[in-house]
This record gives C-alpha cells, structure tokens and sequence, in this order.
C-alpha cells in the first residue's frame, strides 16, 4: 500500500541539499514533540455563577507551608540540574565505514525495537513486514514528494558487539526492477542516511521512556559477538563476531581507546605494532590496579606488542596479542589483562 506524503513547502524542499526534505521542521515527517512550546496560553474557563466547580479544581493540590524555621549559617544553594532536550546523545552514534552506515545505540536489542516501531508510528509511515526473530521492520512504498519513484526502507536490528548494546541498519529501496529481494547496498544513500539520522535522533530522545519486547529481545540477543576465549596452542584470544574490514578498523580504534600507541600496522598480514603506554595519570584505577599495588608501576608500561587479526570465517575473527621478537614472553594473565583491556572498547 502506498502513503502518499505532502508538504506545503515543495519549492523550498527541492532545493535543499540531500534528503533533507523527508525531516526537518519543514519535512514530509516533522517532529512534533516541541509543539507544545508554541502554545498559546488559554485564559482561566469561566463557569457561570451558581455551576458546581469542583471538578475543575487541581486533582492534586499543594498545601501551603506553614514552617518557617530558617537554616543557621552560611551555605550556597546549589544549581539546578538543566533540562536539556536530547539528554540521549550519548546513547546513540553513528558510525561510519566506507559506504556503510549505522547506529551504535547502548540499549538492548529488546528496548531499541519498540522504539524504532514508535518512530515510524509518530512519523505516519506504514509498516509492510515485521520480522523479530530476524530482527527486521520493512516500511510499505512510500510516494516522496520530488522524486521520481517510490521508495520504501528496511531496519535491522541486531545485537552489538558489547553486552547491552545494539546495532540499527537501514537499507533503502527504489520501485524499479525487481522488486521481491532487496539490494545489496541502498538504492539511494542519500535518503538511507536521512531515515538513519532521523530515527537515530527519535531515539535518542526517547532513550529514558522506552519499553522492552522481551520476545524481539530473546531473539536478537541470543549470543554475543565478542569473547574471551582459549587459544588452540596455549595462551588467550578475543573471537569477535565481525567481517575481517569492520573488525580491523574497530580493533585498531579499540587500541588507542586501551592507551596503546599504533607504531606501524599492516593489514594484509592482519598486524598492528602498538606500544602500551598504561592507565592516564587522571584515572583512578583501571584494568590493571587489582595486579600491582601503589608502589608498584605496571611493568607493561613502555613494552611492545604484537597485534594479530585473523579471519575466522567471513563474519568473525580472532584477536591476539604477544610480545614482539626478542622480548620476554608474556604471562597468561597479562596476556588476559591486556586483551580484556581492549575487550572492553572493542564496538
């Protein structure tokens, strides 16, 4: 079935870059939720002389204080905490490899699919197929203003690599062609990015009152993506549920995020050269405090390492560390401390 979307605006939308017209204050889709700041305020009703009102009286009212005991001494009133809109930002980011986008969000599977369902619903846009157990939501045709043909998008939600956390993927489609499989890659990039920042924002605004299907959640969260396990000849390893690109970029990432310093790398042989420069001076603990105590200083401060990336199929890999040629070996559970270390920033 297809929606058909109106604007007032049209002239001014087409000329605006992207696909800025499909949100926005002046989209096809616009966001409601500050209406209310342009009320205007309504004078008292008025009820006629001898009508009973105590319907119309506050259902909760506030008694007046009576005390008034003065604290002693000097103190200072402390701030008020700020209502800030979009107090979520820090929930939500998008990431970027490539042409591929997506949203790395810090709620579970199961919290983050009642949300995307509650924005198509504010946003009036149809819903052609549900799946939970796979993790997908498929919009219906939609006739955007401006264009030539009707597009339609499909979200997917998945688990991410860190307990808690989810990943949201949108892929646009044109009407043209073959119709029954979706592409590879969307047909526009242009609108799959607008949808993505769109619904990214939603909810990041929503992330304090969002609800839990704990069916959608059960299905996507079934398994992790990342873990530390035992390596086949001796010693640990991380398995990361990731392609060998992504997983190479978010390793590298996760190594300046532990206090690694990247010396040289090499991909084609799947290898970082990082030098571990410790805990910053202004962090209190850290992976390492329960090893050492305050007179002692980290003896992995200052050594090199080798990093190594393997493929371990076409969706996963493993991750070791160890020491480089001619340094002292490593002991297992620095090995563990040090691959936990960057376990814990790995996304």
């Amino acid at each position: 079935m297809k929606l058909v979307l109106r604007t007032a605006l049209l002239g001014l939308l087409l000329g605006l870059a992207g696909c800025s017209y499909l949100f926005g204050d002046e989209g096809m889709f616009p966001d409601t939720s500050d209406d209310y700041k342009n009320a205007r305020e309504q004078a008292p009703i008025q009820v006629p002389e001898g009508k009973e009102t105590a319907q119309l009286e506050e259902i909760y009212p506030i008694p007046p204080v009576q005390d008034e005991a003065l604290l002693e001494g000097e103190f200072e009133v402390p701030r008020p905490t700020p209502l800030v809109a979009g107090a979520g930002e820090d929930v939500v980011r998008i990431q970027s490899l490539g042409d591929e986008s997506w949203a790395l969000i810090a709620v579970a599977p199961g919290q983050l699919w009642p949300q995307v369902r509650s924005f198509l619903t504010s946003a009036g846009i149809g819903v052609g197929r549900v799946d939970a157990q796979a993790g997908l939501i498929e919009t219906g045709w939609l006739e955007l203003e401006g264009q030539t043909m009707a597009s339609r998008f499909r979200f997917r939600i998945e688990q991410g690599v860190q307990r808690g956390s989810s990943e949201l993927h949108v892929l646009q489609m044109h009407q043209a062609g073959d119709v029954t499989a979706w592409p590879a890659l969307s047909d526009d990039t242009a609108q799959e990015q607008e949808m993505l920042r769109a619904v990214s924002q939603f909810i990041a605004n929503s992330a304090d009152s969002a609800p839990v299907s704990m069916l959608a959640d059960r299905a996507m969260s079934a398994e992790g993506k990342l873990t530390l396990e035992d390596a086949p000849g001796g010693g640990s390893m991380l398995r990361l549920g990731l392609p060998f690109t992504r997983a190479w970029a978010s390793v590298g990432k996760a190594l300046e995020d532990s206090r690694f310093e990247i010396t040289d790398r090499d991909r084609s042989e799947g290898l970082y050269y990082a030098r571990f420069l410790g805990e910053a001076a202004d962090e209190d603990g850290g992976w390492f405090s329960w090893m050492f105590s305050d007179e002692d200083e980290n003896p992995m401060i200052g050594r090199d390492f080798l990093v190594r990336v393997e493929a371990a199929g076409d969706k996963a890999v493993t991750i070791g560390i160890a020491p480089v040629a001619g340094a002292s070996p490593l002991e297992k559970r620095d090995q563990q401390a040090l691959l936990t270390l960057l376990k814990g920033n790995i996304n």
